[in-house]
């Protein structure tokens, strides 16, 4: 780390230790949060997610496919990041790179495990034929928890989701809508919580996140049912941090829900 860096950090940390962020927020305090959804007009299901000045827009794209051998009866869904270029001086054209493949195994595990659709429910024919759900997610504006919005706004997607027409020769004609909405039978949802020296924070802007120690990802379900798990950065965390920061992650996703059951207006995490 260079002087000029090292010497950032140190401002962060001593900032921190009078309950002040970068940008003058309280350390448990999300700056301003939108869901807006049916945003893509081509796509089966949309949702744009603006947290402060990150931007994410999430879609969805149906097709019918064969079950997987294993799952006869089930379809599934997949989950696509990329990270463009014109988001951020740090991403770049070509193959995913570590941070948009970690962004998609993440949010998948989450909705998964979640249990947010309900596979046994895509299918069509067992063994021969099941809805697929491929769920794209893109950075429009990276300025920082890009994680927590990538998940929200495939959360949307999902729930904006309507099947598209089926043809009775078993082809999809996707230029005409079913009418039938895709069930989302759960909202698990993704909070990160972050570690700088000896402080807990949510929702970085960029220029703290590149300096943080310690993350731990968390996904819960509406009663507060742990569903995901991911930790990031070096530092090691204590059993006691974990549990604070799964507390912290469990009483903002309940904070964050509401966006969606209320219409997708924005509104800030507690302090």
């Amino acid at each position: 780390m260079s002087n000029a860096n090292r010497t950032f950090k140190q401002h962060l940390i001593k900032n921190l230790d009078s309950n002040v962020r970068y940008d003058l927020r309280k350390k448990l305090e999300f700056r301003d949060v939108k869901v807006e959804l049916g945003v893509v007009a081509k796509a089966e299901g949309s949702c744009k997610v603006t947290i402060g000045d990150t931007i994410v827009i999430a879609g969805t794209k149906l097709a019918i496919e064969e079950p997987y051998p294993d799952r006869p009866e089930e379809g599934s869904f997949s989950v696509n990041t990329e990270l463009l270029p014109l988001s951020s001086p740090d991403f770049e054209t070509g193959p995913p790179g570590i941070e948009a493949i970690e962004i998609s195994r993440v949010v998948d595990r989450t909705l998964r495990e979640g249990k947010a659709v309900d596979f046994k429910k895509l299918l069509i024919k067992k063994g021969e034929a099941a809805w697929i759900i491929f769920i794209d997610i893109v950075s429009i504006n990276d300025d920082g928890n890009l994680l927590d919005a990538a998940c929200m706004a495939a959360l949307g997607a999902l729930l904006n989701t309507e099947f598209p027409k089926v043809n009775k020769d078993g082809t999809i004609d996707y230029k005409t809508k079913s009418g039938k909405k895709l069930l989302v039978e759960s909202m698990p949802l993704l909070v990160t919580v972050y570690k700088i020296g000896r402080h807990l924070f949510l929702d970085p802007i960029r220029a703290e996140e590149q300096f943080i120690d310690a993350r731990l990802s968390v996904g819960t379900l509406e009663d507060g049912t742990i569903c995901a798990l991911q930790k990031g950065g070096d530092a090691p965390l204590t059993l006691e941090e974990i549990d604070q920061m799964i507390d912290i992650a469990t009483k903002q996703a309940k904070e964050l829900r509401k966006l969606f059951k209320g219409g997708g207006k924005g509104g800030k995490g507690k302090k």
